[in-house]
């Protein structure tokens, strides 16, 4: 990084006037696009929580038809999905060893895809989505059980709530105020 440095920074193109072939380049910077690009932001892990997963993510049961969210772990590099199936929702359709088949939807231009990925199991968790319908499904089966000990049918549609129920407005003919503009009186004082 000598004298030799300096001589090159006093070439032609440093010098006052503008040389052709610096212009004619074109870009200099090349757009990336590798396995994961634009994942700067989308694969740093959160304050206080880098380094390898602990031991109960390896622990999880999985099945097949289990709802699982897919959410990319940058820790391990193994069986981490392309970075468009990171915090999308599937269903595993195949158990492996140390990786799961997750079959998830991906629209492309006007249609629905199926994609089918096989991801590792530090890259999945238990979806949380179908909790609310399970639990509608219980209380439906209960209700049922009991109307059919009571010998009563019932209807366990949710209805959507319509409009609300009418009513009449009264009002005592001395509190009714009538706004009517005054009448115009000239004053020529």
């Amino acid at each position: 990084f000598g004298s030799s440095h300096r001589a090159r920074r006093r070439g032609p193109f440093f010098s006052g006037s503008c040389d052709a072939r610096k212009v004619s380049m074109g870009k200099t910077r090349v757009i990336s696009k590798g396995y994961r690009h634009g994942t700067r932001d989308k694969y740093s892990k959160k304050y206080r929580t880098k380094g390898l997963p602990g031991l109960a993510r390896y622990l999880v049961n999985f099945k097949r038809g289990d709802f699982v969210d897919i959410v990319a772990d940058p820790s391990v590099q193994k069986g981490l999905p392309y970075s468009f199936y990171h915090g999308r929702t599937g269903i595993v359709f195949n158990v492996n060893r140390n990786a799961l088949g997750v079959e998830v939807t991906k629209i492309v231009g006007n249609r629905q895809l199926r994609k089918r990925i096989h991801v590792r199991i530090e890259h999945v968790r238990k979806s949380r989505c179908n909790e609310a319908f399970r639990q509608r499904v219980k209380e439906n089966d209960l209700k049922k059980q009991q109307a059919k000990k009571e010998g009563k049918s019932i209807v366990c549609k949710r209805e959507p709530v319509g409009p609300k129920e009418m009513k009449t407005v009264e009002a005592n003919p001395e509190e009714v105020e009538v706004l009517a503009p005054l009448p115009f009186v000239e004053n020529y004082f």
